[in-house]
């Protein structure tokens, strides 16, 4: 098993400095960790650093509570899986799985053992005679994935491994992978720019940008609670629609974009702030279709998505383009009113100077059990 903790780590070049700021982070022994955020964030940057391939400017690295700093990467005791998968063109799968191990000089019969029992893990046995370009891309990144399987590192680094492949072979990857790695109990940090593998293969996210950690927590509390504006527009798809918003105290009522007057619930207005410009933001499948009993609103469709289990609907509010995701087929038409129902319960409130949350509906409903 292996934990990783990272104090005030950064990273800066010569000509570009602070490329990662001030990063404090443990990974606790057999999780499965991912580290997600846009191109440029500093995630590549950041998995190269614990592996050993990039130098570190500033702070500490343990592994398994030992200073690693200075290590070479061959004796911080981890294994690594490339984007490219970082195959030897010339040499068979049989070899290509088993040249780490040679070049530890691990006895003949125990690669052997080894090379079978993790041919069998990934479905490989068939295919261990074949060379690279005789390989699917999904092939070849099982491939990548036995090499480090046989290595028996108690850390395995994944960087953005499934970003090549299609997008229906990489949502089966991604069950094989966290499959593998909840069965064979090593601690993974897996980098990616994609947010659905964030959400559906970490234990928990942490969210780069620019640098600076944004938020660290389990997918749904990144989902229901994200700590700003960034967080919520990254993480979720499609992303939280997202309004300016002027709170009405007097009224308990809210203004956004100058278009919607929504009625705020008592427990959720004690919350919120008088002297502060709001944003508020709500998720797509709480913009609700509207029944004769509870429509609130009735907004123009810009766009339909008819994705056969789920309609995806474009609104126009003031400046910003709303989506909502009503479950099943809706005959609905572009330029159509329809009926929407939007209720504060759903909302998140965030600054909107400094983008912070400042509370989400689920926090509203925390303080209102309190209080009772």
């Amino acid at each position: 098993m292996s934990q990783v903790e990272l104090i005030e780590l950064s990273k800066s070049y010569e000509k570009q400095k602070d490329i990662l700021k001030a990063i404090n982070l443990f990974i606790k022994e057999g999780e499965f960790f991912v580290l997600v955020g846009p191109s440029g964030s500093g995630k590549s940057t950041l998995l190269r650093m614990i592996a050993g391939l990039e130098e570190i400017s500033g702070g500490i690295l343990k592994i398994n509570n030992e200073l690693v700093n200075h290590l070479p990467p061959k004796d911080r005791n981890l294994s690594m899986v490339f984007q490219n998968y970082a195959l030897y063109p010339h040499l068979t799968v049989e070899q290509n799985i088993l040249f780490g191990l040679k070049a530890k000089k691990v006895g003949k019969q125990e690669q052997q053992r080894r090379l079978k029992e993790a041919a069998e893990m990934v479905g490989l046995t068939e295919l261990l005679k074949r060379k690279p370009r005789e390989l699917s891309g999904g092939q070849r990144q099982r491939v990548a994935l036995a090499r480090s399987i046989v290595s028996h590192a108690p850390l395995c680094l994944m960087d953005e491994p499934l970003s090549n492949l299609d997008a229906k072979l990489r949502s089966n990857m991604r069950v094989q992978i966290r499959r593998l790695q909840k069965r064979l109990g090593f601690t993974t940090i897996y980098v990616t720019h994609d947010q659905v593998e964030a959400m559906t293969m970490g234990d928990r996210i942490m969210v780069l940008n620019d640098g600076k950690i944004q938020q660290v927590g389990r997918p749904i509390t990144l989902y229901n609670e994200p700590a700003n504006l960034f967080v919520a527009s990254f993480i979720g798809s499609p992303k939280m629609n997202i309004g300016k918003a002027h709170f009405l105290a007097k009224h308990k009522r809210l203004t956004v974009e100058n278009e919607l007057s929504i009625t705020v619930d008592p427990s959720i207005a004690r919350g919120l702030p008088l002297d502060r410009p709001l944003t508020i933001g709500i998720r797509a499948e709480h913009l609700l279709p509207g029944t004769t009993e509870n429509t609130t609103h009735y907004l123009e469709v810009v766009n339909v998505e008819q994705l056969g289990n789920e309609t995806s609907i474009a609104f126009d509010v003031g400046t910003e383009l709303w989506t909502a995701k009503w479950p099943g087929q809706w005959p609905i038409q572009v330029g159509q009113k329809v009926p929407v129902h939007l209720s504060s319960e759903h909302l998140l409130f965030f600054d909107s100077e400094t983008g912070s949350l400042i509370q989400s509906a689920s926090q509203a409903k925390k303080q209102e059990v309190l209080v009772i």
